[in-house]
């Protein structure tokens, strides 16, 4: 699958590894754990096992069916990350004297109910890069300026793909019922990286819309576009290179609820401040769709999922996210370019990654 970049500038040779020194990853939670109630809250540390892994684990050793324990995200295998875990504090005793050569529990807490998938606020990321010249750390650290500034596509990582980069042809293949896949979560998880195709599509047509703005006068972007003048005018005085359309889904960031931008000029304004951002669409039915001439341009980016839309559960994803806390610097020394930054919930490190240099390896 071809990705469209926001930047611009020509591939810089890096070096990246998912070991325990290169790649950590740090949990955010979404909120502050009480210090009280019947849930046992650890705060773990893992290197080289999967979530799931790591809770067999401590499964094994306290006794709990692994169902009976909770967990907000599911983290890499490779590397160090750190995570909460939840569950009956009738274990705590059996997990005083935990060891294990991959995994530390930190800290614990209590708290008054069992974490959920989807309760963090997101992930805090330190990543190495080696074998960096000094010309290409400079133009690492003006690119991360620049995603710090503007913010980056949101784009599904080659994880939800799969090795071969083919799962979303098989999610198809179900829809239509040309394969049978018996495993429930396999199923939906074939159908969910289709929905993730087609939203990587839209974003990359926002993507070439922002480009053609800015490398072609109002007339020769409004024939390639096939927008009014007016339009383009309109859309060039946006500051930000991705641009707000009326009718877009826009979403309160980074929670909150999504809605149709109305008032384009207050919209605008709040997405440039990073108060809100704008929405992609994974499509099925009971979720909110663009309104209007967002909508027609959507339609030809989705329509062949109009079949098999009640076979799908939709919902939206921010197409633009927003880097937060970011702090880099270039060891001269070692070659080492080394970054710290953090990211919502459902965004990827490895797009970041790509985006900053255009030929990861």
């Amino acid at each position: 699958m071809k990705r469209l970049f926001f930047l611009n500038h020509s591939p810089i040779e890096a070096l990246f590894t998912k070991n325990s020194n290169d790649f950590v990853v740090n949990e955010i939670p979404l909120y502050e754990f009480s210090g009280e109630g019947e849930h046992l809250i650890l705060h773990v540390r893992k290197k080289d096992l999967t979530t799931w892994q790591m809770i067999q684990r401590l499964s094994e050793v306290c006794g709990a069916k692994t169902r009976d324990f909770g967990y907000a995200g599911l983290k890499d295998k490779d590397g160090m990350t750190t995570q909460y875990v939840s569950v009956h504090k009738s274990f705590e005793n059996k997990l005083e004297n935990f060891a294990d050569d991959k995994i530390k529990i930190l800290s614990k807490t209590y708290h008054n109910n069992k974490l959920r998938v989807g309760h963090l606020k997101g992930n805090r990321f330190f990543i190495r890069l080696k074998r960096v010249n000094k010309v290409d750390g400079q133009k690492l650290g003006n690119a991360l300026k620049t995603l710090k500034k503007e913010g980056f596509p949101n784009f599904f990582g080659y994880q939800r793909f799969g090795r071969d980069g083919d799962n979303y042809i098989l999610g198809r293949e179900i829809l239509e019922g040309k394969r049978k896949e018996r495993k429930r979560k396999m199923k939906m998880f074939f159908i969910s990286a289709y929905q993730s195709y087609l939203f990587n599509n839209w974003l990359s047509k926002r993507l070439e819309i922002g480009h053609i703005l800015d490398g072609f006068d109002e007339a020769e972007a409004a024939k390639a576009l096939g927008f009014s003048i007016e339009l383009v005018k309109s859309l060039k005085k946006q500051s930000k290179f991705f641009k707000v359309f009326e009718g877009d889904v826009a979403h309160h960031y980074p929670n909150g609820k999504p809605f149709i931008v109305e008032d384009l000029q207050n919209e605008i304004k709040r997405f440039e401040e990073e108060d809100t951002t704008i929405t992609g669409w994974l499509p099925g039915h009971r979720s909110m769709q663009s309104e209007g001439f967002v909508k027609e341009m959507d339609e030809t980016i989705y329509a062949e999922a109009e079949p098999f839309l009640k076979q799908m559960d939709g919902t939206r994803r921010f197409g633009w996210a927003f880097l937060k806390d970011v702090e880099y610097k270039y060891i001269d020394e070692e070659n080492w370019f080394e970054m710290h930054f953090s990211l919502p919930k459902g965004s990827y490190a490895t797009v970041v990654l790509e985006e900053l240099t255009h030929n990861l390896k």
